[in-house]
């Protein structure tokens, strides 16, 4: 079966038997790239087909969000006559995806010992919440790793309960740390000739995520705590009040604070010994805050906003997704580009990286269950039969 795909991945085959969020976010990344993507769905389809609202037209757009460029086809694994497809799906892959709990797929054929065997230069990537040692009978939901990993204990107001972020925030860099490690792993293989196993879980891509505050605890033997908007090691680095609205102000050095003082019209600060040094201004937070608070109130903070960004102090308001996308308008990002044609149109996020020479494309819309499943079906028996 041909593509007209093009970019830097075109030519690979992704048997995608992933489901929500990580894996499916990991294969739409990979189809912008060029990766023919089939996605495995179950007779009922993904789970989020039906996570609604909010809806365009009757589909999820949860589902819209993580599954374009990719064709659908739907097997009842628990049939032989499907499970014999899927297998054959994998033999011809490059790249094999899956989120079942581990070990979940042997029963029919589809376990890295299984396909590797058919296909030794497939690259298997298996994506989990706890790993396939002892954490793998736990089921791995986002919301869950955010509390066991730490993160809730970090978000949220110091003296109120602890919070989750408001995206699934590990599914989302699992499945970037997904795609990076099927992308060595490719190299590998194009090296070598040899694939090979690639294992992501959540806690894993939570504990590294958690960067800083895993270091105080693994380097430092400190345990983070929340501290609502600040930041332990640096201020100014939090919201501020406005004329109008709070300000996001990320003074981290120096000579940021001291561009800072200069347009807030406080000369004299930068040179205060409580507030000459980063260090000094952490330590005198509640004295620093109110002076730098007294100025910023005597103007909106749009208008903060282009004064301190002139000078290059990092600011910026605080939006809702709305004012998010109208600013990377405002920048020239064009983040919005719509994917297919005439009624299955759907406007989607731009993929995240530019090529110089060989772009990402956006060449199916988010498919309907089983779309393919015909022309896919009779693929994948000739190719059985040859």
């Amino acid at each position: 079966m041909t593509t007209t795909a093009t970019g830097p991945l075109a030519g690979l085959l992704v048997a995608d038997f992933s489901r929500v969020l990580a894996g499916p976010y990991a294969t739409m990344l990979l189809a912008d790239l060029g990766a023919d993507v089939v996605k495995v769905e179950g007779p009922q389809g993904d789970e989020t087909r039906t996570w609604m609202p909010p809806v365009r037209g009757d589909v999820s757009t949860y589902y819209l969000g993580v599954n374009r460029g990719k064709r659908s086809i739907a097997l009842d694994l628990r049939e032989e006559a499907d499970a014999a497809v899927a297998r054959e799906l994998a033999a011809r892959a490059d790249v094999v995806i899956e989120n079942f709990k581990p070990g979940g797929l042997a029963k029919y054929g589809l376990d890295y010992a299984a396909v590797s065997a058919a296909n030794p230069g497939s690259v298997y990537a298996s994506i989990s919440g706890f790993g396939s040692g002892e954490g793998r009978h736990v089921p791995g939901y986002d919301l869950m790793v955010q509390a066991i990993s730490g993160l809730m204990s970090l978000t949220g107001d110091p003296d109120g309960p602890p919070y989750r972020a408001g995206i699934s925030v590990f599914d989302v860099m699992a499945g970037n740390h997904a795609v990076i490690g099927i992308l060595a792993a490719l190299r590998h293989r194009d090296a070598t000739g040899e694939g090979q196993h690639v294992e992501v879980n959540l806690l894993s891509s939570a504990l590294t995520g958690l960067v800083n505050h895993s270091s105080a605890y693994a380097a430092g033997g400190v345990v983070p705590y929340r501290m609502g908007n600040a930041h332990p090691s640096v201020f100014p680095y939090e919201p501020l009040p406005t004329a109008d609205n709070d300000l996001i102000v990320a003074a981290a050095n120096d000579g940021q604070f001291r561009r800072l003082c200069e347009v807030l019209d406080l000369p004299d600060v930068p040179d205060d010994p409580r507030f000459a040094r980063n260090a000094d201004r952490t330590k005198n937070r509640e004295e620093l805050r109110p002076l730098l608070e007294e100025r910023l109130k005597t103007r909106g903070a749009d208008e903060w906003f282009d004064a301190l960004t002139k000078v290059g102090v990092p600011c910026g308001p605080i939006n809702t997704i709305d004012g998010g996308f109208a600013m990377a308008e405002r920048f020239g990002l064009d983040p919005v580009v719509e994917v297919g044609d005439g009624d299955r149109a759907v406007p989607t996020t731009r993929h995240p990286i530019r090529f110089s020479a060989t772009p990402a494309a956006y060449r199916l819309p988010p498919p309907e269950l089983d779309e393919h499943g015909a022309e896919l079906r009779a693929w994948l028996t000739e190719a059985a039969n040859d």
